[in-house]
C-alpha cells in the first residue's frame, strides 16, 4: 500500500506546489532571456530617433545596422528620415517577434535571433566599437540563459501532468 505523495512504483512524487514553484521559475528563465530581444529593439529605435535629431548621444545597447542605417539616412537628408525610421521599425519589429515567440519557449526563436544579434555585433565590431561588442557579448550570453530554462520549463509542464493525460498546447 502506498501512503501519500508516493506513486505506484513507490518512489515519492513531488508534490503540486513544488511543481508549480519550478515551472514558475523556468518561466521566469525563458522570459528574462526573451526580454533582451524587445530590450534591443525599443532601443535600437530611440538610438535612430535620437541620431536623426542630431541628439550626439546614443545607447549601447541598440543593434549596429541601425546605426549603418542611421549614417545612410543622414547622407540622404530630410527623405533619409522617414526611410530610416521603416527601415530600423522594420529590423526591430523583427526583434519585437523573435521575444513574443521566445517568451513562450518557442527555441528556433532564441536560436534564430541570436544568430542575427550576433552577426549584428560584427556590425558593431566593424565601426570600432567594442564597448557595444562586448555589450552585445552579454545580451548573447542572456538571452543564451533564457534559452536554457526552456527544458526546465518542459520538464516542470510535464511532471504536472497526470499520467496518461492528453498534453495541452500553451
Amino acid at each position: 500500500m502506498s501512503g501519500p505523495g508516493f506513486g505506484l512504483s513507490g518512489t515519492p512524487q513531488p508534490s503540486i506546489a513544488n511543481a508549480l514553484e519550478q515551472k514558475l521559475r523556468a518561466e521566469r528563465v525563458v522570459k528574462a532571456g526573451a526580454n533582451w530581444f524587445i530590450t534591443v529593439a525599443v532601443l535600437s529605435m530611440i538610438n535612430s530617433v535620437l541620431s536623426m535629431s542630431g541628439a550626439g548621444i546614443r545607447f549601447i545597447f541598440g543593434l549596429g545596422i541601425a546605426e549603418f542605417v542611421d549614417a545612410l539616412a543622414h547622407q540622404a537628408g530630410q527623405s533619409g528620415f522617414a526611410l530610416d525610421l521603416i527601415i530600423n521599425g522594420f529590423v526591430a519589429g523583427v526583434f519585437v517577434i523573435f521575444w513574443n515567440f521566445a517568451r513562450k519557449g518557442q527555441q528556433w526563436a532564441f536560436l534564430v535571433g541570436m544568430a542575427l544579434y550576433a552577426l549584428d555585433g560584427l556590425v558593431m565590431l566593424y565601426f570600432k566599437d567594442i564597448l557595444a561588442v562586448a555589450f552585445h557579448g552579454y545580451g548573447l550570453y542572456r538571452i543564451y540563459s533564457g534559452m536554457s530554462g526552456i527544458s526546465a520549463l518542459r520538464t516542470a509542464e510535464a511532471s504536472m501532468l497526470p499520467a496518461g493525460a492528453p498534453i495541452q498546447p500553451s
